[in-house]
């Protein structure tokens, strides 16, 4: 009988336990709560609010920015007024990747003033912040602004993010065997920060390539004698202030809802909290007005297709996104043309990322493939920012209009249960002020009026490349990439 060469078992052994670990973390059972569609409630307290970035028509090579901007603004007026608690979920929350200057605001700064300031005033406020491990670079680097928080008495809960199913399996199966137990310091690295000064630990390198994040961005307080809740896509960093984004603000059984969603993040990261927090009904059936989902992971997915698969010839859809690259949801919009639905995209070139210049994949791509089918695209107009908004809008015809809006790029990663994230969905009458907000905002960055450039016309980023629509579709199916 032939003997097996002992490297050759060995080999087999290894190999045998990394595809395992690989299939298994992809596909294991989700935590509890995650990847959930939660009840449509009454939408109440309803405020669509944007952060916008132009430049003018006639502006030279390197033209000034404008900015309009709300959604933080409303993110420190409800904490400064908050008496029982405050609950903050936010991804990127440091001031890293570029210095405050005169065209970025100190989000981060701003975000932990207010925070100490309300803690401070009123030391019985129950405060929690919710975050990704990002934020010190999974242990690399510190994080001065959550320290201060921590020590002004605010809970910090570092996300988990070994509890979700992995979105590079080929690397994160790997990494899971060999790395995930060495675990980090902030002393002797010596590769280059990614994201600025300083030096970094290789383990720092090894762990940001699982390419897994709490992508989230929400807020919940109390507000008089109700509960309010923000969803948005914007974050409380520093380089990232000049970028494009929405939210929506919302009160009632459904700011409820958002807050015990992000009571299960805190609990399956390891946090003991939420036996005193309120809970939302188990029913509340909603009236004929407006009717808001707080929706999570997977579910956001499968409202967005419902939402342009149920299109029909004479509506409108108009989707502003930062990716989009999901293979499922870019069929159905080619499809949704063929019916005759009114589509509209307005896509970033995905060119710029904190002072780095980017090769546009996948937007341009998707675009080249989109644009063939006549769809109808444009692009916006940065300079160094980004155009962050994730937004669907269907309306027009028969039945009441539908906005999707929330963290979650139109990606594998954003949208099969692999990242964290929350949108919501507002089903709503044409006249409600939350759905004609958002169809003016659209249509002014779509247009361009009064000589203020928010877009560009396809041609301005069009990328016919076979090699880069190629990398875009390796990309996506394996998770080996940063969108």
């Amino acid at each position: 009988m032939k003997k097996r060469h002992p490297i050759r078992v060995l080999l087999l052994l290894l190999l045998s336990a990394w595809l395992l670990t690989a299939l298994y973390h992809r596909y294991k059972p989700l935590p509890e709560d995650v990847g959930r569609a939660w009840p449509a409630r009454d939408a109440r307290n309803l405020a669509l609010l944007a952060d916008d970035t132009w430049v003018d028509a006639n502006a030279d090579d390197d033209p000034a920015r404008h900015y309009d901007q709300a959604i933080f603004d409303e993110f420190f007026r409800l904490i400064g007024q908050a008496e029982k608690l405050v609950v903050v979920d936010m991804f990127l929350y440091n001031n890293m990747a570029g210095a405050t200057t005169d065209s970025l605001r100190p989000l981060s700064e701003q975000l932990t003033e207010a925070l100490v300031t309300r803690k401070r005033q009123r030391p019985n406020l129950r405060m929690v912040l919710i975050t990704d491990p990002f934020n010190t670079l999974y242990g690399g680097v510190a994080a001065p602004h959550l320290e201060r928080l921590r020590q002004a008495g605010v809970e910090v809960v570092f996300t988990d993010l070994n509890r979700l199913r992995d979105s590079n399996p080929t690397w994160s199966g790997l990494w899971r065997l060999c790395c995930q137990w060495l675990g980090n310091t902030t002393q002797g690295g010596w590769l280059p920060n990614p994201t600025g000064d300083g030096k970094v630990t290789l383990r720092t390198y090894l762990t940001l390539i699982n390419f897994k994040a709490n992508h989230r961005k929400t807020l919940v307080v109390d507000e008089g004698d109700r509960w309010t809740g923000l969803v948005t896509s914007a974050n409380a960093h520093d380089a990232s202030s000049a970028h494009s984004n929405l939210a929506l603000r919302f009160s009632g059984p459904a700011a409820l809802d958002l807050l015990h969603s992000e009571l299960a993040a805190a609990r399956f990261s390891g946090a003991r909290l939420g036996d005193d927090w309120p809970m939302p009904p188990e029913q509340d059936a909603p009236e004929n007005g407006a009717r808001l989902r707080v929706l999570s992971e997977g579910a956001i997915r499968d409202a967005l297709l419902d939402a342009v698969n149920g299109a029909r010839a004479g509506q409108q859809l108009e989707v502003g996104v930062f990716y989009l690259s999901h293979r499922p949801l870019v069929e159905a919009l080619a499809a949704a043309r063929e019916r005759g639905v009114r589509l509209r995209l307005l896509l970033d070139p995905n060119k710029d990322a904190f002072g780095r210049e980017k090769n546009g994949v996948p937007n341009r791509q998707v675009a080249w493939e989109l644009h063939r089918a006549g769809v109808p695209i444009r692009w916006c107009a940065t300079h160094g920012e980004q155009c962050h908004t994730k937004m669907l809008l269907r309306h027009g015809g028969q039945g009441p209009a539908m906005l999707i809006l929330g963290s979650a790029n139109y990606t594998r990663r954003n949208l099969d249960n692999l990242n964290l994230e929350t949108s919501v969905e507002l089903v709503a009458d044409a006249a409600n002020p939350a759905i004609r907000a958002a169809r003016e905002t659209f249509q002014k960055r779509w247009s361009n009026p009064d000589g203020e450039v928010f877009s560009l016309p396809y041609e301005a980023f069009a990328d016919d490349s076979r090699w880069r629509y190629g990398l875009y579709r390796v990309m996506e199916f394996t998770g080996w990439s940063t969108f």
